[in-house]
């Protein structure tokens, strides 16, 4: 008697076990074996209808289990509240950077009228004091926007051109140093230099970077020189990576300087300018 009583008590569960078997349910993830528990009686003969509860019942606990997941850790890196990046006058012995404004417009505009100065730049030469009021206007309403922070380059007091900070990724602790340009008659006297080790030191000892991008046309052999001289890695050609000048092909030389490069980059660059 007690051996048929434990058979009936548990030929249900045998039962519910051999259909789950024909309508090819097992083995199941054990959410998926708990949710089937639940639904097992009502839907043992709805096929179809049980694969789908089961499957949507399952999809929600686990969704849930995930938020509560989420909701009980902190913030992860992409998710916290970023403070804007920012910078003020960056000043060296004889380099000084600004960050533009619209007081600064006539000064580059005398600064940007020699065409050698453009030559590798991606955009044509204004030639109009309307056309280089709209790329002033332009960059100031990317510095409004927080995408780009345009400065100017003055070097012992005299307006000589401009570079910026690009690519600003602060949940990535990275920063790209782009469209840097100088009057001609600033080329091979430093200027550059130290302007860079202004933006670099910025970058690794104010904002904490961990990588800073640079990046130039590839027949632009003299800014890969440049580049190279003060300790970029180089990090191959992205072919066909721009249309510049009114559609031109460029492929971009890419370097790069992480914050494991930057005490030996730094040192090279104060050894550069201790020379000069």
């Amino acid at each position: 008697m007690a051996a048929a009583a434990r058979a009936a008590a548990t030929a249900p569960a045998r039962a519910g076990r051999a259909a789950e078997d024909r309508l090819g349910l097992r083995p199941v993830h054990r959410e998926g074996r708990e949710l089937l528990e639940d639904v097992r009686r009502p839907a043992l003969g709805a096929r179809n209808r049980l694969l789908r509860v089961a499957h949507e019942l399952l999809e929600v606990r686990l969704a849930l289990h995930a938020r509560v997941l989420v909701d009980g850790h902190a913030p992860s890196v992409l998710s916290a509240s970023l403070e804007r990046w920012n910078v003020p006058v960056l000043e060296g012995r004889v380099v000084r950077l600004e960050p533009l404004e619209p007081r600064h417009e006539d000064a580059l505009w005398e600064a940007s009228r020699d065409p050698r100065t453009w030559t590798w730049l991606s955009v044509l030469q204004p030639q109009t004091r309307d056309e280089w009021r709209a790329w002033v206007e332009q960059a100031l309403a990317a510095a409004e926007d927080g995408t780009e922070i345009p400065l100017v380059t003055l070097c012992h007091e005299e307006v000589a051109g401009s570079t910026r900070f690009l690519a600003l990724r602060p949940e990535h602790r990275s920063v790209e140093i782009g469209w840097t340009w100088l009057h001609p008659s600033f080329w091979s006297t430093g200027a550059n230099v130290e302007a860079k080790l202004l933006q670099l030191t910025h970058a690794f000892d104010t904002w904490g970077c961990r990588r800073v991008e640079l990046k130039t046309d590839a027949l632009n052999e003299r800014a890969r020189r440049a580049l190279e001289a003060l300790g970029a890695a180089f990090e191959g050609i992205h072919r066909k990576h721009m249309l510049v000048r009114g559609g031109e092909n460029r492929d971009s030389a890419w370097y790069s300087v992480t914050d494991d490069d930057w005490p030996a980059v730094r040192e090279r660059l104060e050894k550069r300018l201790a020379v000069r």
